[in-house]
């Protein structure tokens, strides 16, 4: 049934989507909130918070403490089970419980160590709130726009999400304000967290009234199938075939195309976002810029998103062939690191031009890539396709950031190059995946993984 066909009009699936995308706006304005002012945990004398730099790493390494310890997968496997509506509200009060426990660590007053410990508490509750709100939220969407502009719809979500991050590293510089000599107060150091606790309090609000128009949507749904009994909240018909089982995460993970798509999903998203985290240490000395220019350019890839994802989403819908987008973002981010590991020394040019093409990569493989799932993987196991998708990807973030720190600490001068040599592997990888995607596409035309929406 496409979308036209259903019984909503054609602008009541993106008010849904608009109810949908302020949630993960503030997941990633919250989780990126501390990320150009980390420089306040240098010295930990001059905030009264008394955080170190080794603090602010536990702290953040909190965010996927339960999604990588089968938190994810479970829950996951949850959503399929009750539906988006029950599950997802769940998580999101998870979410925004989990940042008002960290909103409360700083600016509570107690020792360190104490607040620290609340605090890493509330983001292991907050990150897998936020990575089964995500999964919800993709979920739905393929609901809504199934038949439609998935890919559009898709690349909107991802682009405002991202919006967010880059929202974050660009407004608590404004309210952290870098002042040496004087010592940064509970209530400065917590303002970020305020912001980004009201912007989750505004998505739990517009969550609600999404899961009002999720469960009219329902009803009409049901209307077209008289004589049937409906089979739970989330399911448009009540064969027991259209019902979900334990037995499906078995199919998923034996499914060898959503491996290969898992697999691409590890590949690509650890070469960029390991080397976000060390962006700095890479620019700074390989193009002789200063540290606030190389934030400004690391800040440029989540800004590209914002414009190119809905775009190249809105291309995929269009004109199809998915993998060959996926092949082409990946083309991009192997030419992008070749450049940071390569180019020319303090020549800031190159700094540039690699940011722009791994930018243009960020945007064009995840707008085909996600849009996918929902073509391998049955509706009703797609909750637990996405977050084990999101629980892989989180294992890849863990090992290679772990790694390129290693890498770092082990190659002094070198780390640069040898960090980016890693990276390049990766991309390589992702390329080779994606190949074996679009030969997979070839060979079982009725996936529809090239197909244009509505063909």
């Amino acid at each position: 049934m496409t979308l036209q066909q259903r019984p909503v009009g054609k602008w009541l699936p993106w008010v849904a989507l608009a109810c949908l995308v302020v949630p993960m706006f503030g997941s990633y304005f919250f989780d990126d909130m501390f990320s150009t002012v980390s420089f306040i945990f240098k010295d930990p004398t001059m905030l009264a918070l008394g955080w170190s730099s080794t603090d602010y790493g536990f702290y953040a390494g909190g965010y996927s403490t339960l999604c990588v310890f089968g938190g994810l997968v479970l829950c996951g496997i949850l959503l399929d089970k009750w539906g988006v509506r029950i599950t997802g509200s769940i998580f999101v009060a998870m979410m925004i419980g989990g940042a008002a426990l960290v909103y409360g660590a700083l600016r509570s007053g107690a020792a360190p160590a104490r607040s620290l410990a609340v605090a890493y508490t509330g983001c292991m509750l907050f990150g897998l709130g936020s990575e089964i709100a995500g999964t919800a939220v993709n979920r739905s969407i393929a609901k809504w726009f199934k038949g439609g502009n998935m890919a559009l719809a898709m690349g909107v979500q991802l682009s405002i999400a991202r919006l967010g991050s880059a929202t974050a590293m660009v407004v608590a510089p404004m309210l952290i304000v870098e002042k040496p000599g004087t010592v940064y107060s509970l209530a400065e150091t917590a303002s970020p967290a305020f912001v980004g606790l009201m912007l989750l309090l505004l998505g739990g609000v517009l969550w609600a009234l999404f899961v009002a128009m999720d469960a009219r949507f329902d009803a009409r749904m049901r209307a077209l199938y008289t004589g049937t009994r409906h089979s739970g909240p989330d399911q448009e018909s009540s064969s027991s075939e259209d019902e979900f089982h334990l037995s499906d995460v078995w199919k998923v993970l034996t499914n060898k195309n959503f491996l290969l798509v898992a697999l691409l999903c590890v590949f690509f998203y650890s070469s960029i976002i390991s080397f976000k985290k060390f962006g700095g240490a890479i620019l700074v000395p390989r193009f002789g810029i200063s540290a606030t220019t190389a934030g400004w350019m690391v800040a440029s890839l989540p800004f590209s998103t914002v414009i190119f994802a809905p775009l190249f989403g809105l291309l995929v819908d269009k004109f199809g062939n998915g993998t060959r987008w996926m092949i082409a973002g990946s083309i991009l981010a192997v030419a992008a690191h070749l450049l940071l590991a390569f180019a020319p020394q303090g020549v800031p040019l190159w700094g540039y031009l690699s940011m722009a093409l791994l930018g243009f990569g960020y945007s064009l493989v995840p707008a085909a890539l996600w849009p996918s799932l929902p073509k391998i993987v049955p509706e009703k196991a797609l909750g637990t396709a996405f977050a084990l998708t999101y629980w892989v990807q989180n294992l890849g973030l863990m090992l290679f950031k772990t790694v390129s720190g290693k890498i770092f600490d082990a190659s002094g001068e070198a780390g640069p190059v040898h960090a980016e040599l890693m990276f390049i592997g990766l991309a390589a990888l992702s390329i080779v995946t994606a190949l074996l995607l679009a030969l997979v596409s070839k060979k079982n035309p009725q996936l529809g993984l090239d197909r244009a929406a509505g063909k």
